[in-house]
């Protein structure tokens, strides 16, 4: 047991580190606080679109076409990720099939033999209907929180590297001119 909950608290380090690190380069993304939270909240629609494989691609098209930030917008395509995919499809399967009103949810048995196969390709327009509709529906809201927050992370950081920048050049001014009026006194006295 003890093993066990060593190894669950490894892996939330490990997955706090990654975040902490993603969030981090996130921040220091070259470019317009705008255009770097507008190609997020891009990669974060096209991250709950059932195009798993292609989604950093398209983002990434769709980005250079609206003139929206690439790196960010590949960025936000992680919120799916192979953790985190069944959980976020799930989801986007159940909003969307009742959104769409299918009545007969899949129910998968724990055999999945040949037949399930069958009934899976079978039903696999309206799962894939379903998983569009529930990803727009539920893509839209994420997109525009995560373009507020984006944003504000975003111009926090750039704003505290311009203040941070605006006093190391008051100190180097400040600096050279103590050496300049230095430099006049002695010209003074020796003159």
């Amino acid at each position: 047991m003890a093993k066990y909950e060593e190894n669950t608290a490894s892996c939330k380090t490990r997955l706090y580190n990654a975040l902490k690190k993603a969030y981090e380069n996130l921040l220091k993304i070259r470019g317009e606080p705008g255009e770097i939270a507008l190609g997020f909240a891009l990669g974060i629609f096209i991250g709950m679109s059932p195009t798993m494989g292609f989604q950093m691609p398209i983002a990434v098209f769709f980005a250079a076409i609206f003139r929206y930030n690439k790196v960010s917008a590949a960025m936000g395509v992680w919120i799916t990720n192979p953790l985190s995919a069944p959980f976020l499809y799930g989801l986007t399967y159940l909003l969307g099939a009742k959104l769409i009103g299918l009545k007969n949810i899949i129910p998968l048995s724990e055999q999945f033999d040949l037949e399930m196969l069958k009934i899976l390709f079978s039903k696999a327009p309206e799962i894939l209907w379903a998983l569009i509709v529930g990803g727009v529906v539920s893509g839209i809201p994420l997109a525009v929180i995560s373009y507020y927050l984006c944003y504000s992370a975003v111009q926090r950081y750039q704003d505290d590297i311009k203040r941070k920048l605006a006093k190391q050049k008051e100190k180097f001014d400040r600096k050279r001119e103590e050496k300049r009026l230095k430099k006049e006194e002695r010209k003074m006295e020796g003159g």
